[in-house]
C-alpha cells in the first residue's frame, strides 16, 4: 500500500511540474519575460486578467529559470508600489508553496531511502534548532536562487509553518524594493542600479562574515 501511494504521487507530481514547464515554456515564447517594457506591455494589454496573469508568471518561476525581477518592476510599473508588491508577493508565496509541496511529496521520500538512520536524525535535529534561521537568511540573499532554497527546504524537515514564514519574510523587503522602483525603473540612470548592486553585495558579505562568527564561537 505504502509503495502504491508512493507511485501516485510520484505520478501527480510528474504531471503537475510537465504541465507548468509546459506553460512555461509557452509564456517564453511571446517574449513576456524578456525585457521589463515587454513584460509591462503584456500586462497591460490583459486588461482585468493582469493580475491573474502576473501572478501565475510567479508561480510559474518557482519552475522555470526566468528573471522574476522583469515581472516584479512590471508590476510596479503598472499598479503602483502597494499592489505591485502585493501581486508580486502572492504570486511568489503560491509558486515557492507550490513547489515545496510537490518536493515534498516527490523527492523527499526518495532521499530519505539513501539517508542511513543516524543521517536522518542530525537532519531533523539541524532543521528544527536551525532550519528557520538558515532559510530566512537565504531568502534575504537574493544572489541565492529562489527556486533552489524551494527545493532544498522542501528536503529537509522544516515544517509547512517555517517554510511560509521564513519564505513570505524572506522575499519582502526585495519585493517591496522592486516595486517601489517599478514606476521610475526605466529612467533610472546606470550608476543607482550600481549603488543597488553593491549595497546587496555588502549587506550579503556582512551576513556571512557575522554567521561564520558565530559558528566558530
Amino acid at each position: 500500500m505504502a509503495t502504491r501511494n508512493l507511485a501516485s504521487r510520484i505520478a501527480l507530481a510528474a504531471i503537475a511540474i510537465v504541465v507548468l514547464a509546459a506553460l512555461g515554456a509557452w509564456i517564453a515564447s511571446f517574449g513576456i519575460v524578456d525585457s521589463i517594457q515587454g513584460a509591462q506591455d503584456a500586462i497591460r494589454s490583459w486588461g482585468a486578467w493582469g493580475i491573474a496573469a502576473s501572478i501565475a508568471l510567479m508561480v510559474v518561476h518557482s519552475f522555470l529559470p526566468f528573471p522574476s525581477e522583469v515581472i516584479a518592476l512590471a508590476n510596479g510599473m503598472v499598479y503602483g508600489p502597494l499592489w505591485g508588491a502585493v501581486i508580486t508577493w502572492v504570486g511568489a508565496m503560491l509558486g515557492a508553496s507550490l513547489s515545496f509541496a510537490l518536493v515534498r511529496a516527490f523527492g523527499r521520500p526518495l532521499v530519505m531511502k539513501l539517508l542511513s538512520p543516524a543521517s536522518q536524525r542530525a537532519l531533523e535535529h539541524w532543521s528544527v534548532r536551525q532550519g528557520g534561521r538558515a532559510l530566512l537568511a537565504a531568502r534575504l540573499m537574493p544572489v541565492v536562487a529562489f527556486n533552489l532554497v524551494n527545493y532544498a527546504a522542501a528536503l529537509t524537515h522544516i515544517s509547512w509553518w517555517t517554510f511560509l514564514w521564513a519564505t513570505g519574510l524572506g522575499i519582502l523587503p526585495l519585493t517591496i524594493l522592486l516595486s517601489v522602483l517599478g514606476e521610475n525603473v526605466l529612467d533610472m540612470p546606470a550608476s543607482l542600479w550600481l549603488a543597488i548592486v553593491a549595497v546587496t553585495l555588502l549587506a550579503w558579505l556582512l551576513l556571512r562574515h557575522r554567521r561564520g562568527t558565530r559558528a566558530s564561537d
